[in-house]
């Protein structure tokens, strides 16, 4: 389908293909390392949330080079509350110089909600919610803002946002934290919890988990799953890296060698 963007640009949007996956696994990121470092998280998100009416677009240049995607999904497999809604879990523009190039500032992520939007009425929603960080950088609520959504709710620096299409359309809300994993005494306990869907908290799992087998038996790594909500509900916690129940925090991903660190700090302490 081609959108017209408020700017007067035409974009193609597509649903993902085949083609495309391996591409979409990586955040279009396919030319980084890091990246892969992220492991097969996503995909396996992917695959199970497939079937839970997960929806991928992807914005393509002329020639048919993805530059930009969008997800989104029945709320109820998200972590926020609401009836009826889809929620976006991200809208990625490349903005990189490796690789594909800088695709951002052409209107890609515009045409993408726009697209996500029209397939969600098609689908009977009652509207879209998405998340956003209040701070005035990356993934920033006021995007959204800007494009007709409203305030719906904040946990600290995470806000959600959302567009009604019906009158009968109820505001979501976060799930909000029910507890803390707590420590194991005599080792140091490390619990992720993880749904799959963002690349760079997997990124940072990965190497929490790699850095925790350095240490041995003094160390024991947790994984929560949270695309299944029961584990959601039960903690309240959608993602988050915790040592010894205290968390750290997780964006940008840290790098292994500060995960490294802080565990070790710990394990000094024992």
């Amino acid at each position: 389908m081609i959108v017209s963007t408020e700017g007067g640009e035409k974009m193609k949007i597509a649903d993902l293909t085949p083609e495309h996956e391996a591409s979409f696994f990586l955040c279009l990121e396919d030319w980084s390392g890091q990246a892969r470092e992220a492991g097969n998280r996503r995909k396996l998100w992917y695959r199970k949330m497939k079937g839970r009416g997960l929806r991928v677009k992807l914005a393509l240049d002329d020639n048919a080079i993805p530059g930009g995607m969008i997800q989104y999904l029945p709320i109820e497999h998200s972590p926020a509350l609401g009836e009826g809604l889809y929620f976006i879990n991200c809208i990625w523009v490349h903005g990189y110089r490796q690789g594909r190039g800088n695709y951002q500032g052409k209107g890609m992520g515009e045409a993408l909600l726009k697209a996500a939007e029209e397939d969600a009425k098609t689908l009977s929603a009652k509207g879209l919610a998405a998340w956003g960080l209040v701070l005035p950088f990356w993934m920033k609520a006021s995007w959204y803002r800007k494009h007709g959504y409203k305030n719906a709710d904040r946990d600290g620096i995470m806000g959600l946002v959302w567009k009604p299409f019906t009158n009968q359309a109820k505001p979501p809300k976060w799930i909000r934290k029910v507890k803390n994993p707590g420590k194991t005494p005599g080792v140091v306990t490390i619990t992720s919890f993880i749904s799959g869907w963002c690349m760079a908290y997997n990124l940072a799992c990965e190497r929490a988990k790699r850095a925790a087998g350095q240490f041995g038996s003094r160390v024991v790594y947790n994984e929560v799953d949270t695309s299944e909500r029961s584990n959601l509900m039960e903690w309240g916690i959608s993602e988050g890296l915790f040592i010894n129940g205290k968390q750290i925090r997780t964006g940008p991903p840290p790098s292994y060698e500060k995960i490294y660190e802080a565990i070790g700090k710990q394990v000094k302490k024992l």
